[in-house]
């Protein structure tokens, strides 16, 4: 599909994938970077390793805060001026029990008699890209998606596994494929059942620009100088470099 294609999926279905994102060079350049990282601040290790804001750390990331079919279509859906939220890569190791079906972000409640309306286009103000860097099957931990649920107007209640008789569906991909889901898309995670593998993922947030940005630790977040040395100028903007507008 092209960027025109992959939005309307969006806002059809709530998701779309980019396949062959990247070449399988990089899926094994971001694996080992992801191997090397240590927590800091909010970051934790164990079933499943959780690190935030990894752009931060090196220059090595920035290069995947801009991939060029990622970030033609997150500016399609969310402006020329969107920028990124946060950055954020994991392993899910053997054991890892997944996580339930949940909503990132809804905007504002809605009234069923408009979302259910077709020709509603329902605004998008923040999207997810997962890069994924395994071949994942039924064993790996596939993400979870419920096609149209972002038209739910709400959050799944505990133990929700179905929208309007449309149940969650795995996602099965290749390494260096990624998905791009909107906010409000219900989603989750299953569990790693495979006896050795783990499950890399590498994740960017993006968000319009009035969104605000997710840099933990917030009060003491500091950019790293070679990080903005070697950004290019988009990815400066992506950083929260914008030109002047309300409320700065």
């Amino acid at each position: 599909m092209n960027t025109p294609e992959q939005a309307l999926a969006l806002h059809r279905d709530g998701y779309t994938l980019l396949p062959a994102l990247i070449s399988q060079e990089q899926v094994q350049a971001v694996r080992q970077a992801i191997d090397a990282l240590r927590p800091r601040h909010w970051d934790y290790q164990g079933v499943l390793d959780h690190y935030k804001c990894v752009f931060n750390r090196d220059p090595f990331w920035l290069p995947y805060l801009d991939l060029p079919a990622a970030i033609a279509l997150a500016e399609a859906v969310l402006g020329e001026d969107c920028h990124v939220i946060g950055q954020t890569a994991w392993r899910c190791h053997p054991g890892f029990v997944g996580m339930g079906l949940h909503l990132d972000y809804l905007a504002m409640a809605l009234p069923s008699a408009l979302l259910d309306d077709p020709t509603f286009e329902l605004p998008m103000y923040i999207c997810t890209l997962q890069l994924y860097l395994d071949d994942i099957d039924e064993s790996l931990a596939p993400t979870r998606v419920v096609p149209g649920s972002h038209r739910a107007g709400r959050a799944p209640t505990p133990g929700e596994s179905h929208w309007r008789g449309t149940p969650a569906q795995p996602i099965y991909c290749r390494a260096g494929d990624a998905l791009m889901f909107r906010s409000e898309l219900w989603h989750g995670g299953s569990p790693n059942l495979d006896p050795v593998r783990s499950r890399y993922l590498l994740q960017v947030h993006y968000g319009r620009r009035m969104m605000a940005q997710k840099f933990s630790p917030y009060l003491q977040w500091q950019f790293n100088p070679l990080v903005i040395a070697a950004a290019s100028p988009r990815q400066r903007r992506l950083l929260g470099e914008h030109v002047e507008a309300e409320y700065d």
